[in-house]
């Protein structure tokens, strides 16, 4: 029992301990791969691990030793390259919007601290798990409290009558301080509207909310939406 504890159990709990550590940040944001998804992923890696390294487990007892060649960076590898197919099934569009992306990034990380702790480097894990946290929240609490410009996508659909209605799409912006970036044009589907979108950098929450009104004062506007970016 003692071996099991040494060699299995331990990196299997530890791998469980710091996915679910992570997974906890990302369940308290709401984001979509919260507290079960980053113990599972982390754990699974762990145990992938542990197995890879003893694979004279598995192979027959007869077997010569001087013939075996074990190799646990393909496992490895493998791990690594086949969670890149759940990280890229939490990366979505939202308008002009990329959401995902940092708990993708959390997802790989939990993969590689499993990694870590399957094959026994606890130190170099448990300073991982240290690191990542102090970047997911230390690092968010320091963004939160520096200075710098705040950045929305704006969707806007106005009606289809005579010419293309851009210039009153820039005219809703006068006296804000809003400058749009690229501005997107598109015809809705039905025909009877054409809709506008834009990346706005600088606004804050009063502009933001001037910007809404105006929005929905002006007769010539279907509908609109506004969308604050977040990770």
């Amino acid at each position: 029992m003692a071996g099991w504890s040494s060699e299995f159990i331990l990196p299997a709990v530890s791998a469980a301990l710091a996915g679910g550590l992570i997974g906890l940040e990302r369940e308290y944001r709401g984001h979509p791969a919260g507290l079960r998804t980053h113990i599972l992923v982390c754990l699974s890696s762990a145990l992938l691990m542990s197995a890879a390294t003893h694979q004279l487990a598995w192979l027959a007892l007869d077997l010569p030793t001087d013939v075996i060649r074990i190799d646990p960076v393909r496992m490895a590898h493998g791990i690594l390259t086949g969670i890149g197919f759940l990280c890229g099934g939490v990366i979505f569009r939202q308008g002009l919007s990329v959401h995902g992306l940092t708990t993708a990034a959390s997802l790989w990380m939990v993969s590689a601290l499993g990694i870590l702790y399957g094959v026994g480097f606890y130190g170099l894990a448990v300073g991982g798990t240290a690191a990542t946290m102090l970047i997911l929240v230390g690092l968010r609490w320091v963004d939160q409290h520096l200075p710098h410009s705040g950045v929305v996508d704006v969707r806007v659909r106005f009606r289809r009558e005579g010419q293309l209605p851009e210039a009153a799409f820039h005219s809703l912006m006068e006296g804000l301080d809003l400058k749009p970036g690229k501005v997107s044009r598109r015809l809705v589907p039905a025909g009877d509207a054409v809709e506008f979108g834009a990346i706005l950098r600088g606004p804050d929450a009063s502009q933001t909310h001037e910007l809404a009104e105006r929005f929905c004062a002006d007769a010539r506007v279907v509908s609109f939406e506004i969308q604050p970016r977040d990770d």
